[in-house]
């Protein structure tokens, strides 16, 4: 029986495009496991260090609350290390970040590392470890807390724009950038702010085991290098996540040598905007929206202007 080369060849083909289909098949499985398993290796498959890192603008974050939570249930979780790099948020999301630590803390050793920034309600959130190492280059400090508004009216009466407000007192949306800042809602507005500022001392004070009139000294608003910070006992040590790694051996106990894996936090159905927002910043340098226009409350933040 004669051969036909044409179907030989077609043969050949379809054996060749099913060999690198298999082939394929193969390579992308075994990438899936081995995602898988960096994603979870610690997690699920023996003891370790968790390791969350506190970037950006600092918000309250009920997802990663939750995380927190069950690491500090979790017993193959030995320690935690907070790597900070962040110029503060506002006030209300360094005070729920740094309750969350001291949960975890009841369970398992807490210990920070600030990186270049960690200042503001960043600091506040290092308070929540049980030890704080920064660089000496790190600028941390800026204890205080800030409500800004704007008093547009005076443009807009060039304009010829007159803005009506209708509201249940006089104090109602005080300070509003249409409106003057009267005498009695910079006095409310004020009292709001020195209250936030005596909470935010009294945390420093209690967890530095510091003389408050001390903290008073330096809680003017200035930051500190972390050689500064070291020496006024803002910090315990210099170095990095290796100090703080033997910080934990040398002082709790833990293993030399865990694998120190980063905490996954489950954002469910936002994890589009948590990819969108960083893609665009990776791309520009900034996220998506501006932070600072997000900052609707009492704020404890650095941020110096370099126009």
């Amino acid at each position: 029986m004669a051969v036909d080369p044409a179907a030989v060849i077609d043969r050949r083909r379809l054996k060749r495009r099913l060999i690198f289909w298999r082939v394929f098949a193969i390579v992308a499985a075994v990438g899936v496991v081995l995602a898988l398993a960096g994603r979870f290796h610690g997690a699920s498959f023996g003891a370790h260090i968790a390791r969350l890192s506190v970037s950006g603008v600092i918000f309250d974050d009920p997802f990663r609350a939750n995380a927190l939570d069950e690491l500090a249930a979790d017993d193959k979780v030995r320690a935690l290390i907070v790597a900070i790099d962040s110029p503060g948020g506002t006030f209300v999301g360094g005070e729920a970040l740094y309750e969350s630590l001291r949960k975890v803390a009841e369970a398992k050793p807490v210990v920070a590392v600030l990186g270049g920034t960690a200042a503001s309600a960043a600091y506040m959130v290092a308070l929540g470890a049980d030890h704080i190492v920064a660089r000496k280059g790190t600028v941390t400090g800026s204890i205080g807390v800030i409500m800004q508004t704007a008093d547009i009216t005076g443009l807009l009466d060039k304009l010829g724009i007159k803005p009506e407000t209708i509201k249940s007192g006089p104090l109602k949306a005080q300070p509003n950038p249409l409106e003057p800042f009267s005498p009695a809602a910079r006095e409310a507005t004020e009292a709001v702010v020195e209250d936030l500022f005596g909470m935010f001392v009294d945390l420093v004070a209690a967890r530095r085991e510091m003389d408050r009139d001390k903290v008073l000294g330096f809680a003017d608003g200035r930051v500190f290098s972390g050689r500064q910070a070291m020496r006024g006992g803002l910090v315990d040590a210099i170095g990095a996540e290796a100090e703080a790694r033997r910080w934990l051996v040398e002082t709790k106990g833990i293993e030399a040598g865990l694998d120190i894996n980063d905490v996954d936090i489950d954002y469910g159905g936002e994890a589009w905007r948590d990819m969108v927002g960083s893609g665009i910043a990776k791309l520009f340098g900034k996220d998506l929206f501006s932070e600072r226009l997000r900052l609707d409350g009492v704020i404890s933040l650095w941020h110096p202007d370099f126009n």
